[in-house]
């Protein structure tokens, strides 16, 4: 397997329960390498909804992706201040350059205030049940919501708007040392 290091280039697959494509994201650079998590960054980025439709983020997003988490958290550095967009989904697996994970609907959405929103809950109870996801995961889903909640409460180091600052820094010094050679 090839060791993930800082600046290489990955794309982002998003499925659902289903096994079925649910997005994908175009790119996203490796930032830091840590022992549990991998840390990348984009930056408009072309994103592919499984209807075949596209769009293009507005503004730089640093993403962590956890290897034994079921959830993700993309900080987005907008002008008004950092947003965290946080996905319950599956930890994520790297395959042949490419980010893959499972999400199962539930979001938690930070606000620069501070304040915070679950999202999608008539979306999770749907796919429940049309997806009929057994109940030992209905379990795991609702605890790894739990542990969301906990560690942006208690202040975990990945909702620092210093570090996502500083990570967004790093994507930017990247994409320019790569537009030069």
């Amino acid at each position: 397997m090839k060791k993930i290091k800082v600046g290489d280039k990955y794309q982002i697959q998003c499925y659902k329960h289903n096994g079925k494509i649910h997005r994908a994201w175009d790119e996203a650079i490796v930032l830091d390498v840590k022992e549990d998590y991998i840390v990348f960054g984009n930056n408009r980025t072309q994103v592919i909804e499984a209807s075949g439709n596209y769009w293009h983020t507005r503004e730089p997003a640093v993403m962590y992706f956890f290897k034994d988490k079921w959830f993700n958290i993309i900080a987005q550095i907008k002008r008004d201040g950092i947003y965290y967009y946080c996905n319950i989904a599956s930890p994520a697996a790297i395959e042949e350059n490419t980010i893959k994970y499972i999400d199962y609907d539930l979001d938690l959405r930070i606000f620069p205030s501070g304040e915070y929103k679950i999202l999608d809950r008539l979306e999770y109870k749907y796919h429940k049940k049309i997806m009929e996801y057994p109940n030992d995961l209905d379990h795991v889903i609702n605890n790894s919501l739990n542990k969301l909640i906990d560690s942006y409460v208690n202040g975990a180091i990945y909702f620092s708007n210093y570090r996502n600052l500083e990570y967004s820094k790093i994507y930017s010094s990247l994409v320019e040392q790569n537009n030069k050679n």
